[in-house]
């Protein structure tokens, strides 16, 4: 049985020829023309002298040249290093130096900072640049061979010939850095696609036993129209493509996120599936849904979407509440999961259901949650323990043995992947999400975490966007401060959003001061940067503290 992610793509194509794969708003790629253009960048590639296991960074928005050359790496054997389209010069030579990168593809408009790391980094022999409607222009470099992604093509072989694959390979995702430096999590081929590709069902848990099975389904049904909207740097949205790819599905691509252009994408594609990244998201489109099209004036025809799932960043009950008053009879799922586990269980959002302030998902099979001493928690006990996930996982970070002997522990001879997020475990089984305990407060004695917190203090209409942070406190160590951009510049008393957050979390959790941003700094993805929202507490003083005082109430 073949469990590499090539073969699987190449089942899809080989049952699908004809279909529609990927489109933009100008193209359409079937699955037989991605097939030859991605042998073509492979074959290149393999030319000057990729070998099985090197490594090529991706450093693009969202484009289908994008998608060919993730599928062009695994054919090749080679390794995918996934690269933030928003780094700079230092960040990219991190990462590049890290990953040990052979070969780039970079869209043009990013040409200048890749030349400016190059001197510095000279395992990269190899940069395709891909055309997006900028004119930078880049130098020669020494015992580099830049090249424009379509010359690249036309250089390349157009065969499937690259031999037999394995289950060990590599796949490769690095970590967003929101909590440190970028990490490299290597996943065997079989264990990704065991957990992340489709090899276990996400809803019923039941295991594939047939490789030609996803391929096969998706053969004998219409194709899905799926829309990734996080960029390809996040782990949920490379999931995403390659299940459409498995399953014969059709992968609209649009290069960045921009709430209005998502409505337009899937009214213009009659897209069936939309996937998130939580609240980031999430309120913007709920504005522009509210706003309807602004070139028509109308509202948006969106009777082909009946699938939006979020995962990996909070969504909020009350705008998950709102989605559905607007978009009733749709299915929408919250999932959770990390670079380092993978999916480790959903939820389905039902309307005015009972909710805690950070998300609420029945765990799958392979995910519990452990106490101090790798003993799972007992449900309803309401202690707080670490996620884990056992079974399919990581091998570990690469070239990092210290941080993977931290992430990755044994217990009772159970090896599980243990990235830091805290939960509690429901009588009923289910498991409360309260965020990564690396960015948890101290306030006297009291964990708070800052995800419980944000959900919380959400749930005031006024509230936008919101990071909790913990700042000094002379009584108690720490005392919790929200950092909050708002709705159309409104300011709400902090007592209002105490108020409001008491009705979700205990008045321990609650914020004591709060600062307000036009904006709340986050990744591409959607991911929090609680480094910057500590900066903006110690750069000025508080626009605001609880009137009740920073006691314990």
């Amino acid at each position: 049985m073949a469990l590499h992610i090539a073969d699987f793509v190449e089942h899809s194509i080989d049952l699908n020829p004809e279909r529609v794969a990927l489109v933009d708003s100008t193209r359409e790629i079937t699955f037989a023309q991605l097939e030859e253009r991605a042998n073509r960048l492979a074959h290149y590639l393999q030319d000057r002298g990729l070998q099985p296991d090197d490594k090529v960074g991706i450093y693009s928005r969202n484009t289908i040249e994008a998608i060919e050359t993730m599928v062009a790496i695994v054919k090749a054997r080679a390794v995918m290093v996934n690269v933030n389209y928003r780094y700079v010069e230092n960040e990219l030579q991190y990462i590049f130096e890290n990953s040990d990168m052979a070969a780039l593809l970079v869209e043009r408009r990013y040409v200048d900072r890749v030349a400016a790391v190059l001197p510095n980094t000279p395992l990269v022999k190899t940069v395709v640049v891909v055309e997006d409607g900028t004119d930078l222009e880049y130098p020669s470099t020494d015992g580099v061979e830049w090249i424009e992604y379509e010359a690249a093509l036309a250089k390349g072989s157009p065969d499937r010939d690259f031999g037999e694959r394995s289950p060990d390979d590599i796949f490769m995702i690095y970590t967003g850095g929101t909590t440190g430096m970028p990490k490299g999590v290597m996943w065997r081929h079989e264990d990704w696609w065991r957990v992340l590709g489709g090899g276990v069902n996400f809803v019923t848990g039941e295991r594939v036993e047939d490789e030609w099975q996803l391929a096969k389904v998706g053969a004998e049904s219409p194709a899905m129209v799926r829309f990734p909207i996080p960029p390809m740097i996040h782990g949920g949205s490379q999931s995403a493509v390659f299940h459409s790819l498995f399953g014969g599905g059709t992968l609209v691509m649009n290069p960045e996120f921009d709430a209005h252009t998502v409505w337009q994408v899937i009214d213009r594609h009659k897209v069936n599936l939309i996937f998130i990244t939580g609240d980031a998201m999430a309120r913007p489109m709920l504005d522009a849904l509210r706003a309807g099209n602004p070139e028509t004036g109308e509202p948006y025809d969106l009777a082909s979407l009946y699938v939006m799932a979020s995962s990996a960043a909070l969504f909020s009950p009350a705008l998950k509440d709102e989605f559905l008053d607007l978009l009733p009879n749709r299915y929408i799922t919250d999932s959770i999961g990390s670079s380092e586990t993978g999916f480790g269980g959903l939820s389905t959002v039902t309307k005015g259901e009972t909710h805690t302030g950070g998300p609420r998902v029945k765990i799958d099979a392979a995910t519990v949650v452990l106490d101090d001493d790798g003993n799972e928690i007992e449900p309803g006990s309401g202690k707080v323990g670490v996620l884990a996930r056992h079974g399919h996982i990581p091998l570990g970070y690469y070239k990092d043995e210290v941080k993977t002997a931290a992430t990755f522990k044994t217990y009772n001879g159970v090896r599980y992947s243990i990235p830091g997020d805290y939960a509690t475990v429901e009588a009923d089984g289910t498991v409360t999400m309260l965020g990564r305990g690396s960015v948890s407060i101290n306030s006297g004695g009291e964990k708070i975490y800052p995800e419980e917190v944000e959900g919380a203090i959400k749930m005031h209409p006024d509230v936008f966007d919101v990071l909790v942070v913990g700042v000094p406190d002379e009584r108690f160590g720490q005392r919790v401060a929200a950092v909050v951009s708002t709705r159309n510049g409104a300011r709400p008393s902090i007592d209002d959003i105490v108020t409001v957050a008491r009705g979700e979390v205990a008045g321990y959790k609650v914020p004591r001061s709060v600062w307000f941003v036009d904006e709340i700094k986050r990744s591409p993805a959607g991911k929090p940067d609680y480094k910057w929202a500590k900066q903006q507490t110690e750069e000025r003083d508080a626009d605001g503290h609880y009137s009740n005082g920073n006691g314990k109430s």
